[in-house]
């Protein structure tokens, strides 16, 4: 059975930084995508960024030279670094694994992301 646990997420002052992690169990990623994507209450999920399996990196535009995506594919686990965080960053983040970024193969469970001001 393949879970995504996600973890690191809380409540932080805007400016300040979390990194989030998602670690795979049941199934290696390594050859895989793996995509961050977020949901603000009241608001549409939205994709984040995203890590190829040959780490090609991309993001959306609001939070491009300030997130991080990278990945362990030892630890079967992906990163969401997050500096300089804003409170429209605020959301619940879901880690995705495999698929396409339209219809992601696996979700985690979410964890919260809120940025007071």
């Amino acid at each position: 059975q393949v879970q995504l646990v996600e973890s690191g997420g809380g409540l932080v002052q805007a400016g300040g930084s979390l990194r989030l992690s998602c670690a795979a169990s049941g199934r290696t990623f390594s050859g895989s995508a793996m995509r961050w994507f977020r949901q603000a209450e009241g608001k549409e999920r939205e994709f984040v960024a995203a890590i190829s399996w040959n780490e090609i990196r991309s993001y959306l535009d609001s939070v491009k030279g300030r997130f991080t995506i990278s990945r362990d594919n030892g630890k079967n686990t992906v990163y969401l670094q997050m500096n300089g965080l804003k409170p429209e960053d605020t959301a619940v983040y879901y880690c995705t694994a495999g698929g396409s970024i339209d219809m992601p193969a696996y979700w985690g469970q979410g964890t919260q992301v809120t940025v007071s001001s």
